[in-house]
């Protein structure tokens, strides 16, 4: 089975002073191996295609087969690494907690520990028969979170 740190290294020295960044890599017993990069703007096809040759040429084939995949991290994906979190800043954004609440909101803020959420949430107001909306921004740690992804409204 291929070396996934060796393979991560190769990537990230490759990558290094560019917007390109490695988000994860995988490798099965059938030593496919998948390289997830995302960028600070966007992933084009030309470099995934350039990523993979270089990374190829950086093994040999005769000494251990593989098959080798680069692709953009997609839409919809959980975000693994802090630089994802900082992309999306002023973004809309869906929150998993680990105690299964899902939350909607504008992240804020990230740090390496946390998240900062911006969200609108309908409260009793003492003396009102109505719940009014108020803006509600919360920091939850990273141990708190479950899952985040980009949020995309198709309405």
């Amino acid at each position: 089975m291929m070396d996934v740190r060796k393979i991560r290294d190769v990537a990230e020295k490759i990558l290094d002073n560019s917007e390109l960044f490695v988000v994860d890599v995988k490798c099965n017993l059938a030593n496919e191996v998948e390289v997830l990069i995302d960028s600070d703007s966007s992933v084009s096809i030309d470099a995934c295609v350039s990523l993979n040759r270089a990374i190829e040429e950086q093994f040999d084939r005769e000494e251990e087969d593989f098959q080798l995949t680069v692709a953009s991290a997609g839409i919809g994906q959980p975000l693994r690494v802090f630089r994802q979190y900082k992309k999306l800043i002023g973004s809309p954004v869906e929150v998993l907690l680990c105690n299964g609440t899902k939350i909607i909101a504008e992240l804020r803020d990230a740090t390496p520990e946390s998240i900062t959420l911006a969200y609108t949430e309908k409260v009793a107001v003492e003396g009102k028969k109505r719940k009014e909306t108020v803006e509600v921004v919360k920091t939850y740690l990273l141990t708190e979170v479950k899952s985040t992804k980009e949020y995309l409204d198709f309405k």
